[in-house]
């Protein structure tokens, strides 16, 4: 593959809120107004892009997910609102086979990126005593599933990142790209590597090092780390790999001297400070549009 050189510009990315995280117990924003906010501060830390997750509005239950179209359009425009030439990136993950409401929200809302979990995974996690954090599930994106995003990504003009969990799932967007499910016209191919999902990749900076040699040729390539103190090194050999980055309070609440981020600003802060570290200069969302073969703003 082409991999880029630790002097190309980064991209940063915010993934502002996340899904079910509890607001009474964590910093997250649910608001238009609070996402508002928190996108703009960390907007002016270096953030070109904005990760969006949707939560329902009525009080008491800011920690659900809401696929409501009129919540989007509220909260996406309160984003683009505050930060002039932003790059908005939804989410699109959904359990099961109903993918309506993500697929009414691309339609409402037309982000310039949207998430297209690109394989299946059993997400898994375990407490201290053996026990299960929550019920076995499956993550299921079958084929089928990812065309049908795919198709109404392209629809709307909606250029998909590819959010891989597992290095047979990094190994199945070449397929995509090569099977004519991802078209020319969606702009570069995009992979996101999740770390730290405890039945998925770790976070670890060997294995990130591997992965860019399944990735298809010229691809742009981001790593999504979840977890606290241990990220912020692989955060480093992301930015030093040519990789784009990305945090905020959906992948952490720890900065990485390990005390608690009080909001998403301080978290884009200490990832603008890796990709100086690295000798590569923050991309204006300008810049982030050319890079990611995007129309211009």
């Amino acid at each position: 593959m082409i991999a880029p050189t630790h002097k190309d510009k980064a991209i940063l990315t915010c993934a502002l809120t996340g899904v079910l995280t509890n607001p009474k117990q964590h910093p997250v924003p649910v608001t238009p107004e609070q996402m508002a906010a928190q996108a703009r501060e960390a907007f002016n830390a270096g953030a070109s892009v904005m990760h969006v997750h949707l939560r329902m509005q009525q009080e008491g239950l800011g920690h659900l997910p809401s696929w409501d179209p009129d919540v989007a359009e509220a909260i996406i425009g309160a984003i683009r609102a505050a930060c002039p030439g932003v790059i908005i990136n939804l989410t699109t993950g959904v359990i099961g086979p109903d993918i309506e409401g993500p697929l009414a929200c691309i339609r409402r809302v037309r982000p310039e990126v949207a998430a297209c979990n690109a394989g299946s995974l059993n997400y898994l996690k375990l407490k201290d005593d053996g026990s299960w954090a929550w019920p076995p599930m499956v993550f299921d994106n079958p084929v089928a599933k990812v065309q049908a995003f795919l198709a109404v990504m392209e629809e709307c003009g909606v250029h998909p990142e590819f959010e891989c969990f597992d290095v047979g799932i990094v190994r199945s967007v070449g397929m995509y790209v090569k099977s004519g499910l991802f078209k020319p016209s969606m702009g570069r191919p995009e992979y996101n590597l999740v770390m730290g999902v405890a039945s998925g990749m770790p976070v670890d900076a060997e294995l990130l090092a591997l992965l860019p040699r399944y990735m298809v040729d010229g691809a742009l390539w981001q790593s999504t780390l979840i977890g606290r103190a241990e990220i912020w090194p692989v955060h480093q050999r992301t930015a030093e790999l040519g990789g784009m980055l990305r945090t905020g309070l959906e992948d952490s609440f720890y900065l990485p001297d390990g005390s608690r981020a009080s909001g998403n600003g301080v978290m884009i802060e200490a990832l603008a400070q890796c990709a100086t570290r690295a000798g590569r200069s923050v991309a204006s969302p300008a810049e982030a549009r050319l890079m990611m073969g995007l129309a211009t703003a």
